[in-house]
């Protein structure tokens, strides 16, 4: 899965109705009329590692090699008459100082400037018991998203005091928008990488090669001109593999999930 990917969006060009009510999984999916809608739902990664993680029957994934500019362009060729769904997956950082690594944020909506679009993704007790299992903690709360990475821990502090978001990604806000637009069902599922304590050290945001994969080679020669980043650089892979670990279990869990449908919902500042 390179940079600008999608996942058999071609295989899928069923004419139609847009199904609102639909069921995550694999095979055939009923809307709430109980037609067969057989359109995959599209999920919105920003790494290479998630969408990996993402692929799958049933599901198409784009990546966005975390740049805002290019998910907007990759977008603009999604025909949103071959997907049933919008979800916005992969890992995020921290706002809510109470969230480690690890730990699974199912988002109410998505917050980006003025505008606030709402986000429905109906989880059975059964299911949060399972994704609880294994150390994991789930909580539902609020995204904000942000066109560049939040790396300093004083400026997760003001976006959280600002927003009250619980978590900051690059792609959350540009899905709902899209999925707004194209009146089709948003959710989000997003994994803590980067805690809110934590500052993303800057040689590991320089070594995200365009196709969204590291560069190693980067990473090394960073280290070499600078031995004092080693431990934060350390950290921040700890924390970056814990939150794929818990990401993988998602995407096995969300398997006949319900989507429900939501209206986007925007509101201006007084």
């Amino acid at each position: 899965m390179g940079a600008g990917a999608v996942s058999e969006l071609a295989e899928h060009q069923q004419q139609g109705g847009r199904g609102r009510n639909v069921t995550l999984g694999t095979g055939d999916y009923l809307t709430a009329g109980n037609a067969i809608d057989p359109r995959p739902i599209l999920i919105v990664t920003g790494l290479v590692q998630e969408a990996r993680i993402a692929a799958g029957p049933g599901m198409a994934v784009i990546c966005s090699s975390s740049s805002p500019t290019q998910l907007r362009a990759l977008l603009t060729v999604v025909d949103p008459e071959t997907i049933r769904g919008v979800i916005s997956f992969g890992v995020a950082g921290g706002l809510d100082p109470t969230l480690r690594s690890g730990d699974v944020v199912l988002a109410t909506e998505v917050l980006s400037g003025d505008t606030r679009w709402a986000a429905g993704l109906s989880l059975g007790d059964d299911l949060i018991d399972r994704l609880t299992s294994g150390r994991r903690r789930v909580v539902r709360g609020s995204l904000a998203g942000a066109e560049e990475v939040v790396t300093g821990r004083s400026c997760k502090a003001a976006l959280h005091s600002e927003t009250g978001a619980s978590a900051v990604d690059m792609e959350s806000h540009i899905a709902a928008a899209y999925a707004a637009e194209a009146g089709l069902p948003f959710a989000a599922v997003r994994v803590i990488s980067d805690p809110a304590h934590r500052a993303l050290p800057a040689l590991a945001r320089a070594a995200i090669k365009p196709n969204g994969q590291i560069d190693l080679a980067a990473v090394l020669r960073g280290i070499v001109r600078n031995p004092t980043t080693l431990h934060a650089l350390v950290s921040t892979g700890i924390d970056f593999n814990r939150a794929l670990r818990s990401l993988r279990g998602c995407r096995d869990y969300l398997i006949g999930t319900e989507l429900v449908d939501s209206e986007a919902l925007v509101s201006k500042a007084a």
